[in-house]
């Protein structure tokens, strides 16, 4: 990854099982930057949050992390739709365990899934979030891969300026038909190498208060990712 021009990742926490080999923060710690790299963001489970956040933190402080967020709140839903209730149900807890979060000197944000994806009282649960999210507690992690449901980042960084701090970057084709819920995703395609305006992208971004970003596509993809993003100036 060093030798592509990456200078930092995000990690999932031992909570996932792929990751449990993660479980030693400072060994983690020294193999990230014994290799020139830094982390300091991850991805931690729900559950994790609920019931371990103080060891959450803990491991999350030995990596030398500033962020630490979940893929998704994990309402529930049907055909697609929540409930306002529910929806502020997990705002109002995730707007707590936020509070930890900040009191041990972290970022908490949030991701988004098929969850905010849903609709609530004909609107994006992830625009109410976004009303519901205390925007000092929380902050966003935007995926781009998403967009196509959840719509178009320059909009959401120019509308909620400081409400982001990171965004997961895939490559987008526009023109490629929708996926349907449970049905087979159209082939990935790499950051560049697609129909989007990446320096408006990068350049709204700002002003949504992105600090980092990260490639999340397969190895290749992100080489090629990679050697496209050097080529940016914005």
């Amino acid at each position: 990854m060093k030798a592509i021009g990456i200078g930092s990742i995000e990690l999932c926490s031992p909570g996932y099982a792929e990751f449990t080999g993660l479980a030693d923060g400072k060994a983690t710690r020294k193999i990230i930057e014994d290799n020139g790299l830094t982390c300091p963001s991850a991805h931690v489970t729900l559950g994790e949050l609920r019931n371990g956040q103080q060891q959450v933190l803990a491991w999350a402080h030995d990596i030398g992390m500033t962020q630490i967020g979940t893929a998704t709140l994990n309402g529930k839903t049907e055909n697609g739709v929540a409930t306002m209730d529910v929806v502020k149900q997990l705002a109002d807890e995730y707007n707590r365990i936020s509070d930890v979060t900040a009191k041990a000197g972290m970022q908490q944000f949030l991701h988004d899934e098929i969850f905010e994806m849903a609709k609530v009282d004909g609107r994006l649960v992830y625009q109410v979030l976004l009303e519901l999210l205390d925007p000092k507690l929380v902050k966003m992690q935007f995926q781009m891969s998403a967009m196509r449901a959840v719509g178009d980042p320059v909009m959401y960084f120019t509308k909620y300026p400081g409400r982001f701090i990171s965004m997961h970057l895939q490559g987008v084709d526009l023109n490629a038909p929708m996926p349907t819920p449970g049905g087979p995703r159209p082939p990935q395609v790499a950051v560049g190498h697609d129909s989007l305006d990446w320096a408006k992208i990068f350049a709204a971004a700002k002003t949504g208060g992105v600090k980092n970003y990260f490639l999340e596509q397969n190895w290749d993809l992100t080489v090629q990712g990679a050697a496209f993003l050097k080529t940016l100036t914005v």
